[in-house]
């Protein structure tokens, strides 16, 4: 059994305050009677998130929290009191945000980032001091590989962002095709990694070719929902064929010259339509 995190755990036994899961050898942790379904039977493997109830003691949930051990999210500050903040992560019991992990004090119905870990005591918490729980491990993605991408905060550059709940890295503001906000997650793909210092830049378009023929998708269907009409071409402005399509220039000639090579599109100062 792992604290914060979600594990799957046979039924040993039911009784009248909920049912008991096989955690260890010889340990159980509790499922609450108010989640314990009439068609539930020992020996039964169930999907359930363990934490500490108010007393202190491991209990087993079926609701799915917004954030486990280890993982980075933006969340709902709920309340506030004189030795920290409560946060709503989707359970029952609140989220501790101690004022020794704010860099700045939050407040009440606030939306902040953090990362959930266990404190001294062995209690879940949070922390706003992302920078404490990223991985001090060397990086070891490869240039083009898919990953999960939270948005942490807005820079000169561009945008924080947190790989995988490991890593930092910086998705430039010319990488910047649709509307990203911090909190957000969404896939994207690793641009490099930096050998000087180790720094990642990240994107949200596969690079090279990958991104070519879903986008040929998109510029076909287009065109098929307007008449065979498009009012873009080669001398459209970048600003131009993000507000339609969302993607850089580049990538849109890659794909319109994709279209042409398969002979499905024509060209012109009027723009593109279909053959």
């Amino acid at each position: 059994m792992e604290l914060g995190r979600v594990n799957q755990l046979k039924v040993k036994r039911i009784v009248e305050q909920g049912a008991y899961l096989q955690a260890t050898e010889g340990e159980t942790v509790r499922l609450p009677s108010q989640e314990v379904v009439t068609s539930l039977r020992p020996g039964d493997t169930l999907s359930v998130f363990v934490y500490l109830d108010s007393d202190d003691l491991p209990v087993a949930t079926l609701k799915k929290p917004l954030i486990q051990l280890g993982e980075f999210a933006q969340l709902r500050v709920a309340d506030t009191n004189q030795v920290g903040a409560f946060l709503d992560w989707g359970l029952p019991k609140q989220l501790f945000l101690p004022f020794a992990e704010q860099p700045q004090r939050v407040e009440t119905g606030q939306q902040v980032m953090v990362c959930v870990y266990l404190d001294n005591s062995g209690r879940l918490a949070a922390s706003a001091r992302l920078e404490r729980h990223l991985s001090a491990e060397p990086a070891d993605y490869r240039v083009g590989e898919s990953v999960n991408l939270l948005i942490w905060r807005r820079t000169e550059l561009g945008y924080l962002t947190i790989i995988n709940h490991r890593h930092a890295g910086m998705l430039h503001q010319q990488e910047l095709f649709k509307p990203v906000r911090p909190g957000l997650t969404l896939p994207g793909y690793i641009k490099q990694v930096r050998e000087d210092d180790g720094k990642i830049d990240v994107m949200l378009d596969k690079p090279g070719y990958g991104r070519v023929e879903p986008l040929a998708e998109q510029l076909l269907d287009y065109l098929k929902l307007r008449g065979g009409q498009c009012p873009l071409n080669d001398k459209s402005s970048p600003d131009e064929i993000k507000a339609i399509f969302g993607v850089s220039k580049k990538a849109f000639k890659m794909a319109v010259g994709n279209l042409l090579k398969q002979g499905v599109i024509l060209v012109d100062e009027q723009g593109i339509r279909l053959r």
